[in-house]
């Protein structure tokens, strides 16, 4: 029996790509496994009960080693696990000329030698991916927090004047009343503004 599993990171993203090559190799729908999330790790609810349906014999196709995951040896150890415990196969389309784990069968002990090579040198290319991603995303927000963005939101605006008020009041050399009528602020106004500041301030 031929089946496939799919993964796209986020709900948004879009694997109609994906099954569009599944179904071009004669995949019937129902032995299509979808799942929308990140490949962290494979406790994911589709990628398991695929894994519960694979036999002896049957043969899973991946568009990409990275949609099976991203997790260094969490992928050795599912390629294995699948190949030489269930004894099912795994294609790669994206490498079918490497990835095939039926041509390294037939070439026994030196077979698992090679296929190991080039599972390792590929799983930690997809692992130092995610963590290019992980890198990226981080120093996007530390940009972000420089320009005074905050998760998409624009930074609150405090009057040019406002620190030099609020630093005297803090001070107890103004009253708060004194305080708002210098910044020319209605006294929500004020209060708001300080707790934006002084959270702007950590």
């Amino acid at each position: 029996m031929n089946l496939a599993y799919i993964r796209v990171s986020s709900k948004d993203q879009n694997e109609e790509r994906q099954v569009g090559k599944m179904k071009e190799l004669k995949i019937e729908e129902r032995f299509i496994f979808i799942d929308k999330q990140s490949g962290k790790d494979f406790e994911r609810p589709q990628y398991q009960t695929m894994k519960k349906i694979l036999r002896e014999g049957d043969l899973l196709y991946l568009d990409s080693l990275d949609r099976l995951g991203r997790d260094y040896d969490g992928i050795i150890q599912e390629w294995k696990y699948i190949t030489r415990e269930i004894n099912a196969d795994i294609i790669v389309l994206e490498n079918s000329s490497l990835f095939d784990s039926r041509k390294f069968k037939e070439m026994g002990d030196i077979g698992k030698l090679m296929e190991d090579q080039f599972l390792s040198l590929l799983s930690y290319v997809a692992e130092q991916e995610r963590k290019k991603i992980r890198q990226r995303q981080s120093e996007g927000i530390a940009i972000a927090k420089e320009k005074g963005t905050l998760i998409g939101r624009p930074r609150v605006k405090i009057p040019h004047d406002f620190e030099a008020v609020y630093n005297q009041w803090k001070q107890g050399e103004l009253k708060a009343v004194e305080a708002f009528s210098l910044l020319n602020l209605k006294k929500a106004t004020f209060y708001n503004k300080v707790k934006i500041y002084e959270g702007q301030r950590k």
